[in-house]
């Protein structure tokens, strides 16, 4: 059971056996609290946390749009080391720099046979289990000094001693999940991409459509700061919806065609119905923002229905070869998802870290939290 609120002291260490956590109280209220250090049974891994950070769909839980338990502690983006291994786990060592993606698949359900490991209802194959994402969700997260990895055999991924956190924490959920959508959408070499919103998961999109080929990438935001980094990202032009019609610029940019591939990266209607009016007919429309309300798709949007459209969704892949895949490419120097990184906070500042970022404060575009 947590120690009572009033308990936490800010800049001392918890009692021993216990940790400071983050904790999900109830719609509106996050809280520091003390939590037990959980202990590894068999077949599972205790990480102490090193680095983390907090992703919109922690604010999602926050405003009550994704129904968690009371006293979940949050959290899902992050890199550690070992601290405690229970029986039956092999091949791994206290001390060794780990993390694991944000969908933590099991590896024998039916959905990772089908490799859907984002959908993974673990090995029971329960099939009204909401999916891969468990840590911050179903299972207590990452923000806290330990937490317990789910299935390490097919999640738990070395680190390589010569990158930072920094230069890997990113890639655990909006890395893979930017990514993703350019990759589901099928991108082409020499394709017309547009990104609708350059938030961390949009500029991990830009990111990928870079990877991908596409020969003309275009940011659309607001934030000019934002927009900035989305030039850093892969961006070729960046487009202020405050300064400009948008929908315009972007059929003047492609000859009245329309782009080849719009990713909605924020999950909002508007967004939305900004990719059907500027996707060429046999387009695609890549939607990766978590919607908390309705969408509709006017038909006049959708050439009746009759234009050979694709619109796909994408969560975040998961599993230890999805991860050690990114890696490899922050490595190669591929990618730098770094210049996303602009604020730093200690778990004591927890709470006001989560404020800044859910009011999207002093330009906050990424906040690591360390330990």
């Amino acid at each position: 059971m947590p120690l009572k609120i009033e308990n936490v002291k800010k800049g001392i260490p918890a009692p021993e056996g216990y940790m400071k956590a983050a904790v999900f109280k109830e719609i509106g209220k996050l809280e520091l609290q003390y939590k037990s250090i959980p202990k590894a049974g068999p077949g599972e891994v205790v990480i102490r946390t090193t680095s983390t950070t907090i992703c919109g769909t922690d604010i999602h839980i926050l405003h009550g749009e994704h129904p968690v338990e009371e006293n979940r502690t949050l959290g899902h983006e992050h890199v550690g080391v070992v601290h405690e291994i229970g029986t039956g786990v092999q091949g791994l060592s206290i001390g060794e720099r780990v993390m694991c993606g944000s969908c933590t698949p099991c590896g024998s359900c039916y959905y990772c046979q089908k490799n859907l490991s984002s959908q993974c209802i673990g090995p029971e194959n329960d099939f009204t289990t909401p999916g891969g994402w468990r840590l911050g969700n179903t299972i207590d997260g990452t923000h806290a000094k330990y937490f317990k990895m789910p299935f390490p055999k097919h999640n738990l991924t070395k680190v390589p001693d010569v990158l930072s956190d920094e230069e890997v924490l990113l890639l655990t959920d909006i890395g893979s999940t930017g990514i993703a959508a350019a990759e589901n959408a099928e991108i082409q070499i020499g394709d017309m991409v547009v990104v609708f919103a350059c938030g961390p998961v949009g500029l991990c999109a830009i990111a990928g459509a870079r990877l991908k080929g596409a020969s003309l990438i275009i940011g659309v935001d607001g934030n000019s700061e934002r927009l900035r980094i989305a030039k850093e990202m892969g961006a070729d032009i960046t487009l202020n919806f405050n300064d400009v019609d948008v929908v315009k610029e972007i059929l003047n940019l492609s000859d009245g065609r329309g782009v080849d591939v719009a990713i909605e990266a924020l999950g909002k209607e508007e967004t939305f119905q900004s990719c059907l009016k500027v996707i060429r007919r046999g387009g695609c429309i890549s939607s990766v923002g978590i919607f908390s309300g309705h969408v509709q798709i006017p038909i006049e949007h959708f050439a009746g229905g009759m234009g050979d459209h694709r619109i796909i969704t994408t969560l975040c892949p998961g599993g230890r070869e999805r991860m050690n895949q990114l890696i490899s490419l922050v490595s190669q120097k591929r990618i730098d998802l770094t210049p996303m990184i602009t604020h730093r906070f200690h778990i004591d500042e927890v709470v006001e870290a989560y404020e800044i970022f859910e009011k999207a404060k002093d330009n906050i575009i990424k906040a690591v939290i360390t330990f």
